[in-house]
């Protein structure tokens, strides 16, 4: 039977696992850290590329000696969302990736919004604003800002398909992640002619051709073949965004599933058949990368906030567990509003954090560290019913991230939400998304009706052990 391996290339390290499809299970693991570049000034965030490069080369060597490298069948490569990734008429890279979470392109952006009409006129247009984060404020930024730069610009890549680009030799785009750059028409699933004229009428000619999710990247180079020692005939699936990929890892394929994943900031996302475009931009209407759409919530402040409180007082993580499980609900009437970084979901860049009700009882470690949770957890409950205000309501929710391993976390959250939650279990669930995606797009091969929802079915497990309904603790 076949082995497929799932990459996922995030801020910080590349992951990577190896699915046995006849075993159903994961049988190897690998990861291997790149780092940002230092001492960009404020709002900033740049990586190279060829360290993801080198961290992928690195991740599958490792792989590959832990496993019977003649049955790898296929690769799929999960990325972090909305980097640009800038290359000349040759390939090659002209200056360092600009990051999702680079936010020097907020001028661009808002420039961007006012060209397309303003910012409800773009989200009609395109279905999506233009955010800092996004991909197009950024080509917008090196057209701006270094102009020799731009002049050599011929092609656009994200950074998953520079990673499939890597691999393969091929230029290439699903929808899911394109649907991130904010220049995918997300309703036709198409490049959209206004936002590419509104930056540069001949970027149309250096973004690639779109794939539908299901279609190969490519081949496995020859050469990396060799080098690997891996059999001729890889199949490199279309992979996409890590968000997409976490939608498949997670099983939210299928409507009524919901994933939440409680990072350093936090994703609320359900799968949809049809583009939910939300006039008030809150919901990002982005593709998934199974052939539907994923409208998707980004709140800023999830672990960031509770890893805060965490550290402050010195605690252990079973500390800060066990004093948010013995305090009370509702922690006394202390209120923590935890936009300690600004906010995107409500869209409050310029926000702070504050705390509400304090009292010489709440002025306690403990109540704090349960204010923190409720606070994270409320904006988390803003996104879902943003979600639901567009008819994607959600009956389980899914979770993912480090903040899920939290039992008391859990229940609070089935509490506020009114709904069952449910921890997955395997934890990196985008690259175990972009193993299932590889695994279905060689099954496609021979049966052109495979379905994702089948494969996720089968891949993707619960720890039931985990399972919080509303009410009971």
């Amino acid at each position: 039977m076949s082995l497929f391996i799932g990459v996922d290339s995030g801020t910080q390290s590349v992951k990577a696992l190896v699915l046995d499809m006849e075993e159903r299970r994961i049988v190897a693991r690998a990861s291997a850290r790149h780092a940002l570049i230092c001492g960009l000034p404020p709002r900033h965030m740049e990586q190279h590329p060829q360290h993801w490069v080198s961290a992928l080369d690195l991740v599958i060597r490792k792989l590959a000696g832990q496993i019977e490298r003649r049955r790898v069948r296929g690769i799929g490569v999960s990325g972090q969302q909305h980097g640009f990734v800038p290359l000349d008429a040759e390939g090659e890279v002209i200056r360092p990736a600009k990051l999702w979470c680079d936010t020097s392109t907020a001028g661009e952006s808002e420039w961007l919004n006012r060209k397309l009409g303003g910012r409800r006129a773009a989200i009609r247009r395109v279905g999506l604003p233009f955010l800092a984060g996004y991909t197009a404020p950024k080509i917008l930024w090196l057209k701006r800002h270094e102009p020799l730069n731009y002049r050599r610009l011929r092609h656009v890549l994200l950074p998953h398909d520079y990673l499939n680009y890597y691999l393969t030799g091929r230029y290439s785009m699903e929808c899911g992640d394109a649907s991130g750059t904010a220049l995918l028409d997300v309703r036709r699933r198409r490049w959209s002619a206004l936002a590419i004229a509104a930056i540069d009428r001949n970027l149309a000619d250096w973004l690639p051709a779109l794939s539908s999710s299901h279609e190969p990247a490519g081949m496995l180079r020859p050469d990396l073949a060799r080098s690997f020692r891996l059999p001729q005939d890889v199949v490199v699936s279309a992979g996409g965004g890590d968000n997409m990929m976490a939608a498949i890892g997670t099983g939210n394929v299928r409507l009524g599933v919901v994933t939440v994943s409680l990072g350093t900031s936090g994703t609320v996302f359900a799968f949809s058949r049809e583009p939910l475009i939300d006039g008030r931009g809150e919901v990002a209407a982005f593709c998934d990368s199974t052939g539907g759409w994923l409208p998707l919530v980004c709140t800023m402040n999830v672990t960031l906030v509770t890893e805060g409180f965490r550290k402050l007082f010195g605690w252990s993580h079973r500390q800060f567990e066990n004093a948010v499980a013995a305090t009370p609900a509702g922690a006394g009437g202390l209120t923590l509003t935890p936009y300690f970084v600004g906010e995107r979901t409500p869209d409050l860049p310029a926000a702070t954090g504050s705390l509400h009700g304090l009292t010489l009882q709440t002025l306690a470690r403990p109540y704090l560290a349960r204010a923190a949770v409720e606070g994270v957890s409320r904006g988390l409950q803003y996104g879902l019913d943003a979600l639901a205000r567009l008819g994607s309501k959600a009956r389980e929710i899914r979770l993912t991230g480090g903040g899920a391993r939290s039992a008391a976390w859990r229940q609070i959250m089935a509490d506020l939400f009114g709904i069952p939650v449910v921890k997955i279990s395997e934890d990196e669930c985008a690259a175990l998304g972009a193993a299932v995606q590889a695994a279905w797009c060689v099954g496609r091969l021979d049966n052109p009706r495979a379905s994702i929802e089948n494969y996720a079915r089968e891949l993707v497990r619960l720890d039931e052990s985990t399972r919080c309904v509303p009410g009971k603790r």
